[in-house]
């Protein structure tokens, strides 16, 4: 998957002031243009067991646990654009399962307080 262009400059033999060719070799310069570096797709996989343990309302976590070691296989096996997918759906189910555990946990704090004082 690797494409590697090689250019190469070789330089003609030069004369020498008599007209006669020189005795020295004439340089090679050759070089290598490396293609950019493709980013590997993020999986998610530690913020998805984090809201596995500690935030997991409706079982999201759990299923961007599980969309999460689906990215990693697919990055694994080269499939770059479905570990891409797995990865995004990943980073939406986390979100949604973090946002509704910090408001699940607020409104019980706020409850408590509440009805704590009666």
């Amino acid at each position: 998957m690797e494409n590697f262009q090689s250019v190469s400059i070789n330089m003609p033999p030069s004369r020498n002031g008599a007209g006669s060719l020189a005795t020295a070799f004439s340089p090679t310069i050759t070089a290598f243009a490396q293609p950019q570096p493709v980013p590997s797709p993020q999986d998610f996989v530690l913020w998805s067991f984090f809201n596995t343990v500690f935030c997991n309302p409706f079982c999201l976590g759990f299923i961007a646990l599980v969309f999460s070691v689906k990215a990693r296989d697919k990055k694994i096996e080269k499939d770059l654009a479905a570990a891409g997918s797995y990865g995004r759906m990943a980073k939406h189910l986390n979100i949604a399962a973090l946002c509704l555990g910090i408001v699940v946990t607020i409104v019980c704090i706020v409850l408590l307080f509440m009805y704590s004082s009666l």
